[in-house]
């Protein structure tokens, strides 16, 4: 397993829509692996392929307490959601030491394949169905920094180019 350079806002990259995975091979079973060792290594409850600059449907997530229950959904859709929402506080690995409101559905219901290719339902609620939903954000290019205001945004962005900055020269 390896670990993957996570790409970080305001990389323009992290806007590209992902394609569908048209066959979940060793490739996939493999990209799958490093992501959770990314996953894991950062700190992260949830990565999506974007983030890895892989632009195909993929997203692992690991919510449990003893980091030890991860999943993958590969070509993941959005079956249902709840209208009942959630005010929570999100953070991303692309967006490092930032974290900030986020509306969600309080739980979800999404079809998708696993890294054998057998297709599961999953469905999910409170902190699993967020980290779902902020994930497959991802794959359509969205980060979570684009549900706040403008101004935050602008901040956000200037306070992480200026930090990527300082490491470059670091």
């Amino acid at each position: 397993m390896s670990i993957l350079p996570i790409l970080c806002y305001p990389d323009p990259r992290l806007h590209t829509v992902a394609k569908p995975v048209a066959k979940v091979d060793d490739r996939i079973r493999q990209l799958v692996q490093d992501m959770y060792a990314t996953m894991y290594d950062a700190q992260g409850v949830g990565l999506a392929a974007t983030q890895v600059n892989v632009h195909e449907r993929v997203v692992v997530v690991d919510v449990s307490e003893g980091r030890d229950e991860p999943f993958a959904l590969i070509n993941p859709e959005l079956l249902w959601a709840s209208e009942e929402t959630q005010l929570g506080e999100e953070g991303c690995l692309s967006v490092p030491g930032i974290y900030d409101g986020v509306e969600r559905s309080t739980a979800i219901k999404v079809k998708a394949l696993d890294e054998n290719g057998n297709e599961r339902i999953i469905e999910a609620e409170g902190f699993k169905a967020i980290c779902i939903q902020h994930e497959m954000d991802h794959l359509m290019g969205k980060v979570f920094v684009e549900y706040l205001s403008p101004l935050k945004r602008n901040r956000i962005k200037t306070k992480l180019l200026k930090q990527q900055k300082q490491a470059e020269r670091a």
